[in-house]
């Protein structure tokens, strides 16, 4: 710092004022010594200043003078992986896909794991064998870089992964822990027999019960049991250790000073492990993530956090802050039960689920912003809780059934082509792959495409104007279905997910501009979607979101009241017209109704209803005045 010009160094030191605080409650929350470890961290934050480049410092000095950037309704996501998306495969390949990604309104891409991970099997990237290095096939960190500048220049934010809660077992700290060394053991959670395994084990669940039973593996090398949540070769790393806060925090300003804007936190709910629990969601977890951002909002206040917890309904809103952690945490979350509940919408032709799932969360924090999409890289896990299944007269283990059954196929009447991913027999769990088309119902099947279309419309309007920031999951706005050549690539036919990764050609981008065609339609669609998001104030972040508990089961009414107004989300769920009382919508606050997407004028008839048509999205606000 002292080879910083006096300005800088003021900055700096008005940055540490700030964020001591914040840094030293979320130390003490966890660890012992909290001072000395929030010193070391302010250490990390401090050279990472003084490295940061000019320019990442002017888009500093940019955020901080609009926080509320990404909340804004302007703001649209799309998820993909590197070497599927881009032309040539390559990070710098990508620049000849920023038009494709401009025309849908796109400011944030997340790039899926590109941080080198470990030789064959790596659990698509997310077994980290260096935090400092890029896949080899993908570019260099210098291509990084390069990219984030190129993004950037277009109004676009680099999203990355960061794998917080484990690394690969061929990490450097693991090779050091294996070797003997008593520094890098005590970075894994390592135990000389099964005792405390097994005591843990009876009440953690599984991740991956086909391929990777178990939380805990034997390694020879190491000679004893390490913790391994997801596969054997991603060992789990001990939070409880201090020295691995530090040496993430550094991980974290050093990907900051890369020009990444946006830090996915992978895992995050599984960070802080506790006997007698599932050792997710524990309270640590959010300490260890207000420290991190506090470093963070020191060293680089662009960095935003969002955090990757695919949780219950009840554990969503604390990962966006609540209680002594509301402004503190992550600046986003998934939004994972929005998605489950728009599938079930679809399936069952009721929203009495959904209104009980969706009204019953927690207000979240103003600064707090959803991330909310149709589908992502994942499997979809039928997160339904059984308190509201209960509610509205069904079993929670009946419903999650009924859906996979649905959106496998295997149900009278479905008109889904998903795949069945990860069957526990003892559980009943099962869980659905497949692209938004092939289970909407536009796979190869398609019984009828006009309804079909008519679904994912639906499906997406009622994800964008949510509020928060709709992530468009590569392939989906081209409508392609599942690859049918999944498993023929290697080290892919053992898991059918990859059935809804599929690589994004030229010749599909071309369908996109061929009239008729199903990429034409579904990327007009969602074109139109976000240019009339973005001229919607009430759908920024921070307005309150409500959900009518009354009126047609067949119809969803969002509510979103903002200082500039009123909006009504309107979401027919069934293949038939239904009604809604034109007095709602005067109750709520829309005198004059004006239905944005169509851009029309809803007129009740000499009963007072208005009428849906099927599978219809309405966003309603006032009529503009002249």
């Amino acid at each position: 710092m002292s080879g910083l010009k006096r300005r800088r160094r003021e900055t700096f030191l008005l940055r540490l004022e700030r964020w001591w605080p914040d840094l030293l409650a979320g130390v003490a929350a966890a660890y012992d010594d909290p001072e000395r470890v929030a010193v070391r961290l302010v250490e990390v934050a401090a050279r990472a200043y003084a490295d940061r480049p000019r320019d990442l410092h002017r888009l500093d000095e940019e955020r901080l003078l609009r926080p509320d950037r990404v909340q804004g309704p302007d703001q649209v996501g799309y998820a993909a992986y590197t070497e599927r998306f881009s032309p040539d495969g390559t990070l710098s390949g990508l620049a000849g896909r920023i038009d494709h990604l401009r025309g849908l309104g796109v400011t944030y891409l997340h790039l899926m794991p590109l941080l080198l991970p470990r030789d064959g099997d790596n659990d698509g990237g997310y077994a980290v064998a260096d935090y400092r290095a890029v896949r080899p096939d993908l570019g260099t960190v210098d291509d990084l870089r390069e990219l984030a500048t190129t993004l950037r220049g277009h109004g676009i934010s680099l999203v990355v992964d960061l794998v917080l809660n484990h690394v690969a077992r061929e990490h450097p700290w693991a090779v050091a822990a294996r070797a003997g060394d008593a520094t890098y053991r005590d970075y894994f959670h390592v135990f000389p027999d099964r005792e405390l395994p097994d005591r843990y084990e009876e009440t953690l669940p599984e991740v991956f019960p086909d391929f990777a039973p178990g939380s805990f593996t034997f390694d020879d090398e190491l000679d004893a049991w390490v913790w391994t949540t997801f596969n054997s070769w991603q060992w789990d790393l001990d939070w409880s250790n201090p020295a691995v806060l530090a040496e993430l925090a550094q991980v974290v300003v050093d990907l900051a000073n890369l020009g990444v804007e946006v830090l996915r936190l992978d895992a995050i709910a599984f960070l802080w492990k506790r006997l007698g629990t599932d050792s997710q969601n524990q309270p640590e977890v959010h300490a260890i993530t207000q420290a991190l951002r506090a470093v963070a909002r020191m060293a680089a206040p662009a960095t935003l956090f969002k955090a990757e917890a695919i949780v219950g309904p009840r554990d969503l809103v604390p990962y966006l802050g609540v209680g002594p952690h509301v402004g503190r945490v992550s600046d986003l979350a998934y939004h994972n039960s929005l998605m489950v509940q728009v599938w079930s919408m679809l399936a069952t032709g009721d929203v009495r689920l959904a209104r009980q799932a969706l009204g019953a969360l927690p207000p979240t924090p103003p600064s707090g912003t959803w991330i909310t999409y149709l589908r992502c890289h994942d499997d979809i896990g039928w997160a339904i809780d059984d308190g509201d299944a209960a509610a509205v007269g069904v079993t929670g283990a009946g419903h999650r059934g009924f859906l996979a059954d649905w959106y496998a196929g295997d149900f009278p009447g479905s008109w889904a082509e998903g795949l069945v991913f990860q069957h526990n027999p003892e559980t009943g769990d099962r869980r659905i792959s497949g692209m938004a088309a092939s289970l909407a119902g536009l796979g190869p099947g398609r019984p009828d495409p006009d309804e079909a279309h008519a679904r994912l419309f639906l499906a997406h309007a009622l994800v964008a104007g949510w509020g928060g920031v709709p992530v468009i999951w590569s392939g989906d706005e081209l409508a392609l279905p599942n690859d049918p050549a999944w498993a023929q690539e290697p080290g892919h036919a053992g898991d059918n997910r990859w059935a809804h990764r599929p690589r994004v050609a030229d010749a599909d981008l071309a369908r996109r501009d061929e009239p008729g065609t199903d990429a034409a339609r579904v990327y007009a669609g969602l074109a139109h979607l976000m240019r009339v998001r973005a001229t919607l104030p009430q759908l920024h972040a921070s307005a309150p979101v409500s959900v009518l508990p009354d009126g047609d089961d067949g119809v969803l009414a969002v509510v979103r009241r903002h200082a500039s107004g009123t909006f009504v989300g309107l979401y027919n769920v069934t293949g038939e017209w239904r009604a809604l009382p034109h007095h709602r919508l005067v109750e709520v606050g829309v005198e004059h109704p004006h239905e944005a997407l169509g851009g029309v004028t809803p007129t009740p008839g000499d009963d007072g209803l208005l009428w849906l048509p099927p599978y219809a999205a309405w966003w309603v606000v006032d009529a503009p005045t002249s």
